[in-house]
């Protein structure tokens, strides 16, 4: 029986306006401890229902923390742990892999299709095979359906869907999701595996990407895919702390199976398995098209994306006559929906900060069709422009994408109704990762806590190491965000401070890892003058322009000293103008920046530049270089091509004349270069070629 019954709540004391301070743990006889955590499992489970099934909770948030807080204190002292305990909602320890589970029945697709002829051609096969039937019709939710099996009311596994047959058992991250039940409530068959639908709901979506876009992390395209990102983490503890939830739609297997799919829908809530509450019973199919019709209009209103609407057969001896084919059942149709086509609602606007502090607001969207690309965000590209077109949070927006690539908003197609007409979003204050001032300058925003903001200092280390930088392998933006947020990264200089040890200790990271870093890093105490001055980030110098500059000035100390007390003698160089070298020039002349590269020199030695411009024997010729060349590094030979007249760029496309491979090339290149029959070269090769030009390389 369900503790909602009257007479529960003088059998459980946890139920209705509980005590939230107990006696101390230290004094609690073990059987007493036993019998409390019965009653607090029980009363949670019961709680978990009104808060997720009923919506209609009976206790405030506090006092659910406390007599969770409670249950699990209890558990950990006198281990007393369960695998179907509400504690298990916070995350279990990391698992190795996923195991490959057959499902109790097979979890077919459905047929679907946007055409209401189809969905009427739908009904006229089911009335000719079974006669006269009533449809439930319910939202197509747009998340990872998956499969639930209780045995004797325990939550026993929970797969993925798969490939139908099976699927992976991911129990261990269903445990932490606030909808799933541990244990059924009242009356439940001994047996039953149900179909749910795992989601993200839209708010919480926007969120979880907004706090990602903050953290310098790549945000995810839509909720459907950070719902499969996360079921499938190998951490509990990381599904946990992420905002999913669940709905169940459809019986698998029972040991009690209902007469009609609507009975069954009715008896979930009893059991505490969560319902959609704009499921609907119609006798006609034209109610059915008029039901997804409305839900179309309702979508955008929704808490959670739907992509369409399912109309099934009630009767489940109708639905076992119609079958399946290999791929579906027959009893149930989709009715989708159409993409949503350029026009959508901003939900929110996140502050993205990049490498030189720069504030790029980024709008959250409602996920929209640009071009037959989904697109869940869009540049606002600075203050100004948001003033410009006087977008806000809850304006309905259209979208496009510059050069088919970067989704940027263009105009203003509706303000929010809650919006002041000439109201617009207004950039914060304050840095949301540092807390430090953002400053405008002219139609840009800047975070002044440089290498003090963490996605300052992250963005910077990561450039550092790029391709753009000194190339060191093993570096990437999640291995420096585990570093920096371990502590052992707080500049870039600390880079070359890193012991074994250190990134043993880290997770992921083993001898072989650890020591192929260090090896990178230790190769680069003297790295090629360009690409260090590259690696530094100053704003406008990419590896072309500090190839031009180390050229000009041949060592980094000239440079820097050009840079401080003649910054106009940087404009005699190529490539570089009045407004880039005044951005050198404010690079090293900022206090933290100075103290940042003088203490990377402590470490570091950058080579001089010895070449100088030649002939004009690669004019007209583009080279991309990807591996390591064994006796000359990658600037040096890019340097070497300039110097003659070709051009060295950093990916191939169809104007690439030629790819030059080193040891372990890049197979997006190699890929590339194939797609557009551009000629692969060895080293060697790329030798033979210089030299028939009478060039000599190093």
């Amino acid at each position: 029986m369900s503790l909602a019954d009257e007479n529960a709540d003088e059998e459980n004391p946890y139920l209705r306006e509980p005590p939230t301070e107990f006696d101390p743990i230290e004094k609690l006889p073990e059987k007493r401890a036993r019998e409390q955590v019965a009653l607090l499992r029980e009363a949670v489970r019961e709680h978990d229902r009104r808060y997720y099934v009923e919506n209609d909770p009976i206790i405030a948030d506090r006092t659910y923390d406390a007599l969770f807080a409670r249950l699990r204190e209890l558990e950990d002292t006198f281990d007393l742990a369960s695998p179907d305990s509400p504690t298990r909602s916070v995350g279990g320890e990391p698992i190795e892999e996923f195991e490959t589970v057959e499902h109790v029945t097979p979890m077919l697709s459905i047929d679907q299709s946007g055409e209401p002829e189809d969905v009427r051609d739908f009904d006229d096969r089911v009335r000719r095979e079974v006669g006269e039937v009533e449809y439930v019709c319910e939202p197509k939710f747009d998340g990872v359906s998956m499969e639930f099996v209780y045995e004797d009311g325990s939550l026993e596994r929970a797969v993925t869907r798969g490939d139908g047959r099976e699927g992976d058992d991911v129990t261990a991250n269903a445990r932490t999701i606030g909808s799933v039940p541990q244990r059924l409530h009242g009356d439940y068959p001994e047996f039953l595996a149900v179909r749910g639908e795992v989601y993200m709901p839209k708010d919480a979506f926007q969120a979880h990407n907004r706090e990602r876009i903050e953290r310098g992390e790549e945000p995810f395209a839509n909720p459907r895919n950070a719902t499969a990102g996360t079921i499938r983490q190998l951490d509990p503890s990381v599904v946990a702390d992420r905002p999913l939830e669940v709905f169940y739609f459809d019986v698998l297997e029972a040991s009690d199976l209902e007469d009609s799919h609507r009975e069954e829908l009715e008896r979930f809530p009893e059991w505490g398995l969560r319902v959609n509450e704009h499921v609907e019973t119609v006798d006609d199919i034209e109610d059915a098209i008029d039901y997804r019709d409305r839900m179309l209009e309702a979508r955008d209103e929704l808490g959670y994306e739907i992509d369409g609407t399912v109309i099934k057969v009630d009767d489940r001896k109708a639905r076992d006559e119609l079958g399946r084919t290999a791929r579906h059942d027959r009893y149930a149709f989709a009715y989708k929906f159409p993409p949503r086509a350029e026009v959508t609602p901003i939900a929110d606007v996140a502050v993205q900060i990049g490498r030189t502090g720069r504030v790029t607001p980024v709008a959250l969207l409602e996920p929209v069709d640009v071009g037959g690309v989904t697109v869940s965000r869009a540049s606002l590209h600075n203050p100004e422009e948001i003033a410009e077109k006087n977008v806000a949070v809850g304006d309905t927006v259209r979208v496009q994408r510059a050069g088919d690539v970067i989704p940027y908003v263009e105009e203003v197609v509706e303000k929010g109704a809650e919006n002041d007409p000439e109201s617009h979003y207004e950039l914060p204050d304050h840095c949301p990762v540092c807390d430090s001032a953002i400053e405008r300058d002219g139609p840009m925003a800047f975070c002044t806590g440089g290498l003090a903001c963490d996605a300052q200092l992250r963005r910077s280390i990561e450039y550092y190491a790029s391709d753009d930088g000194l190339d060191l392998e093993g570096l990437g933006e999640r291995s420096v965000r585990q570093l920096v947020d371990a502590g052992l990264l707080e500049s870039v200089a600390d880079l070359y401070e890193l012991e074994r040890e250190d990134l043993t200790a880290l997770e992921g990271w083993g001898e072989k890892s650890a020591a192929n870093l260090l090896a990178e890093i230790e190769a680069s105490h003297e790295p090629p003058l360009a690409d260090f001055l590259s690696a530094l980030g100053i704003p406008h110098v990419g590896p072309t322009t500090a190839r031009e500059l180390a050229r000009e000035f041949g060592t980094f100390e000239a440079v820097r000293e050009a840079a401080e007390d003649e910054p106009e003698s940087l404009e005699d160089v190529d490539d570089v103008g009045g407004t880039v070298a005044e951005q050198i020039h404010d690079f090293f002349a900022s206090e933290a920046n100075a103290a940042a590269v003088d203490d990377v020199l402590e470490h570091v030695s950058p080579k001089e530049s010895a070449l100088e411009s030649g002939g004009d024997e690669l004019e007209g010729l583009t080279f991309v270089f990807t591996g390591s060349l064994e006796e000359l590094t990658r600037s040096e030979a890019q340097e070497t091509v300039e110097a003659h007249g070709g051009s060295a760029t950093g990916s191939v496309s169809g104007n690439t004349d030629y790819l030059v491979a080193g040891e372990s090339p890049g197979q997006t290149k190699l890929d590339d270069a194939e797609a557009e029959d551009v000629p692969v070269l060895d080293e060697d090769e790329f030798r033979e070629l210089l030299a028939e030009q009478g060039i000599e390389l190093g």
